[in-house]
């Protein structure tokens, strides 16, 4: 995919090596699509060839890590509308014509900056496209299978660490003179939240031996896996949050930010309603 050799250990480079020494500075890469969102076939940012050089213009939104990392993947149309007239281009921070926007402000995820990332007349060489003309849409929509995962596992990990906390909560805070864990109710909800964390990873597991062993059904597993673990993580996250009380609304608790960073998870990675439309279309055409 990465074309000529020495792109390639151009590429090695810039990341500082990551199989070099342990001291070795790491870059990081980054993934631009586009503002279309979920219809990612629509992207508008252009790369008109002139020469040995494309010239991008355009803009991406929502790019996580845009403005800290040291190159970026563009997918960019080269060609007319539609999937085939997009290809995937490597871009180097201090481009001429590479700018970024703000800092967004955002619910959760403070921990990774997102920012616009804006081309104006920004000159790349040809040198730097990955694969042909006309792949980008291909090689975005086999990472993405992978991104799906990726999210669901974020959330696996958040709703795993919820229940550790709400179970810790439960057993040291009293009320009406006795442990909460001593209300049934409440060990009635503990335990759903246990069942929907083992479901949901057993799921997402599922999903990733699909993809790894590119099982026919990987895609509608995948997106099985990002929309069920998701939503249902997600609501773990927010009943962790509701059984702490008042306590789990102050930000000195861990729990709130659980609840914050999983919210975006049903967003990311293609929203959870195209989820939807992918499962019931692999379904229809069988």
């Amino acid at each position: 995919w990465f074309g000529p050799r020495n792109l390639g250990v151009r590429l090695g480079r810039l990341c500082g090596g990551l199989l070099g020494p342990a001291n070795t500075r790491h870059r990081s890469l980054t993934t631009c699509i586009d503002r279309s969102g979920s219809d990612a076939a629509s992207l508008l940012t252009s790369a008109k060839r002139q020469g040995d050089h494309y010239i991008l213009n355009g803009s991406k939104a929502f790019i996580s890590g845009g403005g800290e990392s040291d190159i970026y993947i563009v997918m960019c149309r080269t060609g007319g509308p539609g999937p085939k007239g997009i290809s995937c281009i490597v871009v180097e921070k201090g481009t001429p014509g590479l700018s970024f926007g703000k800092k967004e402000k955002k619910v959760g995820w403070n921990s990774q900056p997102t920012r616009a990332v804006i081309f104006e007349d920004c000159a790349v060489p040809v040198a730097h496209r990955i694969g042909s003309e006309g792949q980008g849409f291909l090689i975005a929509m086999k990472g993405l299978n992978g991104g799906r995962i990726n999210i669901a596992s974020c959330s696996l990990g958040a709703a795993h660490a919820s229940i550790i906390l709400t179970r810790d909560h439960l057993k040291v805070r009293k009320q009406f003179g006795a442990p909460l864990a001593n209300n049934q109710y409440l060990q009635f909800q503990l335990a759903n939240m246990a069942t929907r964390l083992v479901a949901s990873r057993l799921i997402v597991r599922s999903a990733a031996v699909a993809l790894q062993e590119e099982q026919e059904d990987a895609v509608a597993l995948c997106s099985m896996a990002k929309f069920f673990a998701t939503e249902e993580c997600f609501a773990i996250c927010n009943q962790a949050l509701q059984m702490h009380g008042g306590y789990g609304y102050l930000k000195d608790y861990a729990v709130q930010q659980y609840m914050r960073d999983s919210r975006v998870h049903q967003i990311l990675e293609g929203s959870n309603e195209v989820m939807r439309m992918l499962i019931s279309r692999s379904l229809l055409q069988e």
